[in-house]
């Protein structure tokens, strides 16, 4: 991992500065690279017992995880363009991305293996369409967008290999964990089982009817074979996810935001009642398929859920954010992670103030929690692919972090970052567990 690192920042030197003239000299291609180095550690820490799923209780150090990715773009014709991002991963998490539901490094869910992995992260074509009387703005370069004038009022429909973070559930202060917050329950509304293979990507069509002021995106996309699985089931007519957002912003004083999700998931995943009911009569068939060991060829598993993410600027150097989310709790997660219901709100300050205006701090509480059901079903012994202790002394998880993130160079950025896990896993007989880390970040 460490030659891998050093391999990684000789490509950013020695090809910083060539990658700049091209974004400067063709208008019709946008070139973006991004390099995300997180090393993490925990003391240890007070727990009763352990299961398979647990955080480790004894102290872990040096859980690196990188990824690098390129973010090509190419114009096509008017209003249309081409995205492909092939994208490397390794690494490993605390306890092999196991033992709290909201995971503290949210770039380690796109890693499946120790070994670095090249693949496909996305690759799409997006159109837009100017409806009748639309204004036009002007949108510079950056990831995943040329350069153009891009109508005010359109319709975008995106279809290809994408991850559905980028299109819905954004938020300016709680989104990215490469330069915001580390937590996957920050990064993204922690209920919305959001369709992706273990690496964050899935296969769909994206629609969104873009308005001044407002915007309202739909799709349907692939979901996973397998609980957390790595590939997609193309079985379309009984395995497929939904998605609906409503968004409202305004400029008035201070910008701001408020978005709605509705989302609508079929699978095979299975339900915590029948497998519960199963076990007592000796059939234990279903077990395997909660932690993605198996599939369970068995279709009409549903998780609906709704979510809602509002920010607000406060000041020049100021702004926070508010989320909460929420699923039915009956079927196996089958995605993102193990959250049927979650809160959090936080505040981002700029550095202004202490004359590092690109510097910020971030600090941020969250509380997660699971239905009765899935309770019952991790205290009977079995595990999901994230969480299960063997028993369960239930009480929500509730996770407070707190980062400074620096900016370096021009476009080098480190940051600090802890986190304090009261219950990890829902477990009020283990933890708490305080966790650090230290993040590099690269992009340009």
């Amino acid at each position: 991992m460490k030659k891998l690192t050093v391999f990684f920042l000789f490509i950013i030197v020695s090809t910083s500065v060539s990658s700049q003239a091209l974004l400067d000299s063709n208008a019709n291609w946008s070139y973006h690279f991004q390099l995300t180095v997180i090393n993490q550690t925990h003391p240890s820490f007070q727990a009763k017992y352990s299961g398979t799923n647990s955080l480790i209780n004894e102290s872990e150090s040096k859980k690196l995880s990188v990824t690098s990715t390129l973010f090509l773009g190419r114009k096509l014709w008017k209003n249309a363009t081409l995205y492909f991002n092939p994208e490397i991963a390794g690494g490993s998490g605390l306890s092999s991305a196991k033992g709290i539901a909201g995971f503290p490094n949210g770039e380690i869910f796109r890693i499946g293996s120790t070994d670095p992995k090249l693949y496909i992260a996305r690759l799409y074509f997006q159109q837009h369409f100017a409806l009748k009387n639309s204004g036009y703005a002007k949108v510079d370069p950056t990831i995943n967008q040329v350069d153009s004038m891009l109508p005010t009022s359109r319709i975008t429909i995106t279809a290809g290999k994408i991850s559905m973070a980028d299109f819905f559930d954004n938020n300016s202060y709680s989104h990215d964990p490469r330069s915001q917050f580390l937590n996957w329950s920050l990064m993204s509304n922690g209920a919305w089982d959001y369709p992706a293979d273990t690496r964050g990507y899935t296969q769909g069509l994206v629609i969104a009817l873009v308005k001044p002021g407002w915007a309202v995106r739909l799709s349907s996309v692939l979901v996973p074979r397998k609980a957390n699985g790595l590939q997609l089931d193309y079985k379309v007519t009984k395995a497929h996810a939904e998605t609906i957002e409503i968004e409202k912003n305004w400029t008035a004083k201070r910008p701001g935001a408020i978005r709605l999700l509705a989302f609508r998931n079929v699978s095979q995943a299975p339900t915590y009642s029948t497998t519960l009911a199963a076990v007592k009569l000796g059939d234990s068939s279903s077990v395997p398929v909660y932690t993605g060991d198996q599939e369970w060829k068995i279709y009409g598993g549903v998780k609906y859920g709704f979510g809602l993410n509002a920010e607000q600027e406060l000041s020049d150097i100021a702004g926070v954010f508010f989320k909460a989310s929420w699923n039915d709790g009956r079927t196996a997660t089958w995605a993102f992670t193990e959250i049927d219901h979650s809160i959090s709100a936080g505040i981002n300050i700029k550095g202004k103030g202490w004359k590092r205006a690109n510097d910020n701090i971030g600090i941020a509480q969250v509380i997660n929690g699971i239905s009765s059901q899935h309770q019952q079903f991790l205290n009977a012994g079995m595990y999901g692919f994230i969480v299960g202790d063997g028993k369960l002394n239930y009480g929500n998880e509730s996770i407070t972090e707190v980062y400074y993130q620096a900016k370096i160079a021009s476009s080098f950025f480190i940051t600090v970052d802890y986190q304090f896990v009261q219950n990890p896993a829902y477990n009020k007989d283990r933890g708490p567990a305080h966790i650090f880390a230290i993040r590099g970040h690269v992009q340009f």
